[in-house]
């Protein structure tokens, strides 16, 4: 028989399983190697633009009720990071109108940590409206999740962060942002610089219980 028609063959029922094993403990590695590395700890270089394409695609195969696209990605390149902090210093200003010099300096260099940094924009008004806003957020959440797992995958560190200046309209007027979208976080990916110890995971009986018999109803 010709190597070319064994490589066509499906595999055995007894290959298929230990593959599907390998499978989920290499999708378990993945899953659980995924760690939090603050931007301040991530370097040069980043993803190159076949790896970014990578991380965006995997972003695609979240699940999609109604496949409304409820989600958006925008990169935030090298050089938009000066309009990006003074995009958080005047957020700052909003919060807190006697903020000192020293402050403001702080809230703009966070826009130069990190090689990679995207904001990730949620849209509450898109499509069906039988889709609520939990439902879209979810989504977007198990797309970011694809995409710290591919980025973790590629030996990447990364991190989300949030704070105030999400919800700032400087924020919103440089990110174009809709009526119906808000932002929801930034999504930093670069090289680890320094890595903590990881956290403690909870244990599944932390977070997962069954459902016991329904109460017992007596007629009065």
């Amino acid at each position: 028989m010709s190597t070319a028609l064994l490589t066509r063959m499906p595999p055995l029922a007894g290959e298929a399983e230990t593959v599907e094993r390998e499978c989920a403990r290499a999708a378990a590695d993945l899953i659980h190697a995924r760690q939090t590395v603050l931007p301040k700890r991530l370097l040069a270089p980043g993803p190159d633009a076949d790896q970014l394409q990578a991380l965006l695609g995997a972003a695609a195969a979240a699940p999609d009720h109604g496949q409304l696209l409820p989600w958006r990605f925008v990169i935030v390149p090298r050089t938009e990071r000066a309009s990006l902090a003074e995009v958080f210093a005047q957020a700052l200003r909003e919060r807190d109108a006697s903020a000192t010099p020293e402050q403001l300096g702080q809230a703009r260099e966070k826009a130069h940590r990190a090689p990679l940094l995207l904001l990730v924009v949620v849209d509450g008004h898109c499509g069906d409206p039988a889709v609520d806003l939990a439902e879209r957020i979810l989504s977007a959440g198990c797309a970011v999740q694809n995409m710290l797992l591919m980025a973790t995958a590629m030996g990447y560190g990364s991190a989300l962060t949030s704070g105030k200046a999400l919800g700032s309209q400087a924020l919103r007027q440089r990110f174009g942002l809709g009526t119906g979208e808000q932002a929801l976080c930034f999504l930093s990916v670069g090289t680890v610089a320094a890595r903590r110890p990881a956290r403690t995971r909870p244990t599944v009986t932390d977070y997962c219980s069954t459902l016991g018999p329904a109460p017992s109803s007596h007629a009065n």
